[in-house]
């Protein structure tokens, strides 16, 4: 591959994200690692785009601070005990709070009034995504499923409504939970665990958020977006291989995920008269 095509958006935000999303967790997967899959896709596009720094402390640093500390509170519960259901929600609540953090600058100039119900907002659907995300890292391919739709979502609903940078990262979420989920497809089941879940609902809650925030993303793709998570949840054929239900999985996340962006796009061309 030649120095130019790194300068390409389909290989900083696609091809870069999935290769390093599937070699990482087809070297550490039999070392339980394999769930480092979605922060090596995200690190991989934020040093190809130039956006792999945390200072100075604008918006966009401090939401890749949190991002990329996701993954490695993950790893440290993953290594240090068994997480359990209140483990995920204590996590959506402690990175809610790290949300209102990073976009404190964005909301300071607001009246008090735009500060509670904006705030507000983005505080509750990030500990909802957060939660739900985490609290399904015992079961990898429904894991996978919402890295995956996640970022589709938040990937081209920030395409429609924020910026390149937030479509670039957002996809890169999606490519490597679809590297990791291809691994799961060849091998079967490997660990997701907290260091995949916690990085794939941080970093896709941040991402919608964000667009939301410093773009023209509205609320409405991002209560679309939250349902991404429970979507995971649809049942899946026991009897199936794991192939299978990782396709199945997939598609049931892509469909929300998509909603979500195709919502992005209604409103901005208008809606139908028969949604007004």
């Amino acid at each position: 591959m030649s120095l130019g095509l790194l300068n390409e958006p389909q290989v900083q935000a696609g091809l870069a994200p999935f290769l390093a999303g599937f070699v990482v967790a087809l070297l550490l997967f039999k070392l339980r690692l394999g769930g480092l899959a979605a922060t090596a896709g995200f690190c991989a596009t934020a040093w190809l785009i130039g956006e792999l720094r945390f200072a100075p402390f604008t918006t966009n640093h401090k939401l890749m601070s949190v991002a990329l500390a996701a993954p490695a509170v993950g790893l440290l519960a993953d290594l240090a005990f068994r997480a359990g259901r209140t483990t995920a929600y204590v996590l959506g609540v402690a990175f809610a709070v790290g949300a209102l953090w990073v976009f404190s600058s964005v909301l300071a100039p607001k009246a008090p009034v735009q500060v509670f119900t904006t705030g507000g907002g983005v505080v509750l659907f990030v500990a909802w995504t957060v939660a739900l995300t985490a609290s399904l890292h015992a079961n990898s391919v429904r894991g996978g499923a919402v890295g995956l739709g996640l970022g589709l979502g938040a990937g081209f609903a920030a395409l429609l409504g924020a910026t390149a940078w937030y479509t670039q990262l957002g996809m890169a979420l999606c490519m490597a939970s679809a590297g990791f989920l291809l691994v799961q497809m060849i091998f079967g089941r490997i660990d997701a665990g907290l260091v995949f879940c916690l990085a794939a609902g941080v970093q896709g809650a941040l991402l919608a958020a964000a667009a939301l925030m410093l773009g023209n993303l509205g609320w409405t793709p991002l209560a679309i977006l939250a349902l991404v998570p429970l979507a995971a949840r649809l049942p899946l054929p026991t009897r199936w291989p794991v192939w299978g239900q990782v396709v199945l999985a997939s598609f049931y996340t892509a469909v929300c995920g998509s909603a979500a962006a195709a919502s992005v796009y209604l409103a901005s061309r208008g809606w139908p008269s028969w949604l007004q």
